[in-house]
């Protein structure tokens, strides 16, 4: 049951995102915790998880255009490995509430940056 509900999740959460143009995570994260009742922890995991088959199809698609700087995407790859490692370091000195607290802080920041974004588009359309 759970996985089929995890498959839902995905599903939905991809569609979403993919018409509003807002990362998954914003949608997935929520979910998962509320759905599968996982905690903030795991669900942000998870969300991050979920994202390599969608890089490495990207990354292969792109490649095959001839449009991937393998010097900058090695840079950008090992930077991630170590930034990874200190955000794991911080999520696991926070309290579930305060991980909670500041992923919705995020949803707020997302929501006001793409109403700015489309404020100003449509303002510059005029």
């Amino acid at each position: 049951m759970d996985i089929a509900v995890a498959v839902a999740v995905g599903l939905a959460a991809g569609v979403v995102a993919g018409l509003f143009g807002v990362g998954g995570g914003i949608l997935f994260v929520p979910t998962l915790a509320l759905a599968l009742g996982l905690t903030q922890l795991h669900a942000e995991a998870t969300s991050l998880l979920a994202i390599i088959p969608t890089v490495a199809a990207g990354t292969w698609r792109n490649a095959r255009y001839g449009t991937v700087d393998a010097r900058t995407a090695i840079v950008i790859g090992l930077a991630s490995v170590v930034g990874v490692q200190i955000g794991v370091l911080v999520a696991h000195s926070l309290s579930d509430v305060t991980l909670k607290r500041l992923f919705a802080a995020l949803m707020l920041v997302t929501a006001a940056q793409i109403a700015w974004r489309a404020r100003r588009s449509q303002d510059a359309s005029k």
